[in-house]
Formats: C-alpha cells, structure tokens, sequence
C-alpha cells in the first residue's frame, strides 16, 4: 500500500517543520519554493559585498521555538542568552540599563534614572505576572485549541485582575496605571507594537495580542541569539527534513492550486503538475486564495516596520559612560517613552513620518561572534540591526526611495543623539568602499520573501485559543477545505520563528487523515 502523500508550499521554518513531522508520520512529502534558498525570513546572508560577514537578514532572536519541537526533531540548535535584557539611552548622559535577571545593578539603574526604586519594584510584580500568564499559555501551544473560558478560568485561578489588564483592556492602558516614568511605560510597551501598527490603546486589542506572543514563549518570554544566525537554525531544519525523505523543489513558483474530495494537485509556472493527498501552504492566506482562483475578503494590514542591517568596524562611545559591550549586549532602545511612541503613531497615522522615530538595535556579535569571519571577530568587528517600530507599508507608496533614504538618515540621527561619535565614524566599508548599511522597507520585504505589504506575521496576530466553539478542539491551522492546511504566520498561534503552526498543521493532517482511515 503507497504511502499517502503532502505538498507544502513555502521552504520557510515553519514549512519544513511541518515537512518534518508529515515525513516521520511515513508521509511522501515535497516542498515547492519559489526562490532559490530556503528558509523564508529565517535566513543569514553574507549581505555586503567582500566581507565576509552573515547577517540575520530578516528576523533576528528567537524566542517562541518549543523545546519540545527541538527535543522531538533532534536539532542541534543552540541559543545563547544575553547577558543584559535592555539599555535605554537619555539625553542628559543617563541611561536604564535591565540585567537579564534584574538585580541591584537594575535596582540602582531604576533609581538613577527616575529618582526613586518605585519603577522598578513595578518592573519585578509586573514581569512576575506575565511569567505566571505565559505558564498558563505556553504549554497549550502544541496541542489543540483550548476555549477561551477555560484559559480564563487557569488565568483567573493565578491572578485575580490578569484577564482584564492583559486580555480585556488595552495593554497600553494596563502600562500606563502600572508604571510611573514615562520612558519605562514606553520600553514596556515595545513588545506590543513589533510589526503591529497600533499605540498600544486601540479598542481591537492588537497590541495585546501582540505582547502575549512575544512574552510566552517556553513559558519565560525569553529572547535567545541563534549561534550561527538564523541560517544555522534553517539549516539544521532543512537537512532534518532531507533526512527524513523530503524532496525541496527550488526556484519552482505554484500558480494554481486545486482540490477535491481526494486530493489536491499545483501547477508550476513551468507547466509542471504535481499531485497529492495533502496540501500545507506556508504562504499567506490572500496569496492561498488567488492560487485557488477565490476572492479574498478578509482586510490585509500594512507591515509595519524597518529592518537596518549595518557592519560596524568598532562599537559607539556612548555619551552616558557605560561601557558599549554591555550596552548593546541586549536590545537597544532608542526614543520608546510612552509619549514619544503615541506622538510618532500620530504622525504616521495621517502618512507623515515622525520627526522622532522610535526603534530598537540588537547587536548579535556580542552574544555570538561565529557570524563574522576570524579576521572580522579579531579587527573588532560587530553586525547590529535595527528594527523601526511603526514604519507601515503606506508610508512608503509614494516616493519611495526617497522616503526610505529620509527614514534611514532619521535613524541614525536619532542613534547619534547619545553616541559620542558620528555612526558613520563607526561604519565598516565593502569592497567598492560603500558604507555597510542595508535599509528594508515593508514594501522590499514583500519583494524579497513575499510577506504581503511586508507584514511579518501575514495579518493581524490571532489570540492563541479558541474564540468559537467550533474552534476547540482544532488545530488553528485548518482551512475551508478538508485536505489543505495551513502553516502560515496568520494562522493560530502563529507569528515568530517558533516552528508551532508547521508542527500543528502536520498533526492537523494526520488528524483528518486518521478520521478518513476511521
């Protein structure tokens, strides 16, 4: 008897996660990509000409990835703490630097900063309860969908006011009564905006949905450095899956998708059809929708966000005194107050940019300098990327080049505010003596990789449990037709490098496919 058989469109993480577990299951399973890596947004890339150095490309820390999917693949993948959780510069040579584990350092750091060490026994009550609410969440992440008055009710019995600040109100609402500085509400708030365009009070609650996922994951919310870079967590996925019998299809775009009762079959832009029991679709629900010729009605969200990839060939001084190791040993806020994070929505909002752009740096040498070439890591070379918050697709329709290059100089007018010298003074150079600074705009990060508007979870994060009573019990990854699942970033539980949704739309199939056997 043949094996049954699963196409997946899509060679991203979560598209060989999902090939992994379907293979294991004695699936024949192949995967069609379009472009000519796999990988998706997880990707490293030698991105400056002559040097040899392999920057995280698109996405850069890891956090939501299950050790129970590394335990149950048997990938060596290795990812490193940071030593420090966040600096944040201030004009007036200050600055709040959190230890990973906040301590006396943070503690005097806190009382530095606003005066007292009120904010910082907020910081410690508050974190303690997001660490209870992601205990709660975590572990149903890798089964089926839970309802929504049972996660509720676990939430209720650990803290009595947890659902309505974190699941009922805005989070931003939830900061603002917590906290007292202005500067901590706003580094707060960070988690709820990456690649979401809100402030943090918007009545859909995107921002808290958005802030739950990058606080749960393994049940600590911590932010790990991948060795190697986001290529060698791709690599160690790829090779799993050839391991296990998947055929990778690259350079092979799907035009059209079909199905019926028994199957699905793709056309190839080079005519090819291909076959099979199962479709797992990796792409974006829109783009589903047009491969299988059907409107889609549902609205689709600007990304929003500005990815800088820049080589240093020495860190900053910085104007506060602290030492540039341990400053951009962790993330790297620039301009995240509270009011400077609503002034900058404002002005987006109306497709102004902002005079004052927040944003965020993360320097990945510091944790992991394999990335870099011997001779690179011994000059004192270091790669660092910034992630500009609130920089939606909209901005950039008109112009765009020349709004991108206004951004860019912003940013790094913006960076040179607290450094004592110019960045440019900082900048390594490529082989034709080009600054070593990449800029991406949403609309470049659909060109690259197929996000649609740049949108780095495909749409509007979900909440990560049933909403419906037809939804319990599912997988969140299910679609209107019986054989086609999906792993997308827009499925349930999905956003972030974090393998869920592949793992969940191959156990989804094996569900259906058991029901068929039945």
């Amino acid at each position: 008897m043949r094996n049954s058989s699963c196409l997946i469109i899509g060679a991203g993480h979560n598209g060989l996660v999902a090939a992994c577990y379907a293979a294991r299951a004695n699936f024949d399973v192949t995967i069609i990509e379009k472009n000519s890596v796999y990988g998706g947004a997880a990707i490293s890339a030698q991105t400056f000409l002559g040097v040899e150095a392999r920057l995280s490309r698109y996405s850069y820390l890891v956090a939501l990835l299950p050790d129970q999917i590394k335990s149950e693949l048997n990938l060596d993948i290795e990812l490193i703490s940071r030593a420090v959780s966040s600096f944040t510069p201030t004009i007036g040579n200050k600055g709040l630097l959190i230890e990973r584990q906040a301590g006396e350092v943070t503690k005097q750091s806190f009382i530095d900063l606003t005066g007292s060490d009120q904010d910082f026994h907020n910081w410690t009550k508050f974190y303690a309860r997001v660490e209870k609410i992601a205990k709660v969440l975590a572990p149903t992440l890798l089964a089926p969908l839970v309802a929504k008055d049972e996660i509720k009710k676990q939430i209720d019995q650990i803290d009595d006011f947890a659902w309505n600040d974190f699941f009922v109100q805005p989070i931003g609402t939830t900061i603002d009564k917590t906290f007292e500085s202005d500067l901590v509400k706003g580094i707060v708030l960070t988690d709820a905006l990456i690649g979401t365009f809100t402030d943090g009070f918007d009545d859909e609650l995107l921002a808290n949905r958005c802030f739950l996922y990058h606080l749960i994951g393994n049940g600590t919310g911590e932010w790990k450095v991948p060795k190697g870079g986001m290529g060698a967590v791709t690599e160690q996925l790829y090779q799993r899956a050839i391991s296990l019998g998947v055929k990778v299809l690259l350079d092979s775009e799907v035009v059209e998708v079909d199905a019926s009762p028994t199957g699905v079959s793709v056309t190839l832009a080079n005519q090819n059809n291909l076959k099979a029991d199962y479709l797992i679709s990796n792409v974006a629900p829109a783009k589903l929708a047009s491969l299988r010729g059907e409107a889609y009605l549902k609205q689709q969200p600007d990304g929003s966000q500005i990815k800088m990839n820049l080589l240093l060939r020495k860190l900053p001084t910085l104007k506060s005194g602290h030492e540039a190791k341990t400053a951009f040993a962790g993330t790297f806020h620039i301009d995240e107050s509270l009011s400077e994070i609503k002034a900058a929505f404002a002005k987006v909002k109306r497709d102004e940019i902002p005079e004052v752009l927040p944003a965020e740096i993360y320097c990945h040498t510091l944790t992991d300098p394999s990335i870099l070439s011997d001779q690179l890591a011994a000059a004192g070379y270091h790669t660092i990327t910034l992630f500009g918050l609130l920089m939606k697709a909209s901005l950039f329709d008109d112009a765009h080049d020349q709004r991108r290059d206004e951004v860019k100089d912003k940013y790094l007018q913006g960076l040179n505010k607290y450094l004592v010298e110019d960045i440019y003074e900082c900048l390594a150079t490529d082989e034709n003596g080009n600054y070593c600074i990449e800029v991406k705009t949403p609309q470049e990060i659909e060109q690259s990789i197929g996000l649609p508007r740049g949108h780095i979870f495909h749409e509007d994060l979900q909440w990560p449990f049933a909403e419906t009573a037809s939804e319990v019990g599912c997988w969140g990854t299910e679609t209107d037709h019986k054989r086609i699942f999906s792993c997308s970033s827009a499925a349930k539980r999905g956003g972030g490098v974090s393998g869920i949704v592949g793992r969940n739309a191959a156990y989804a199939l094996l569900a259906h496919q058991q029901q068929v056997k039945g």
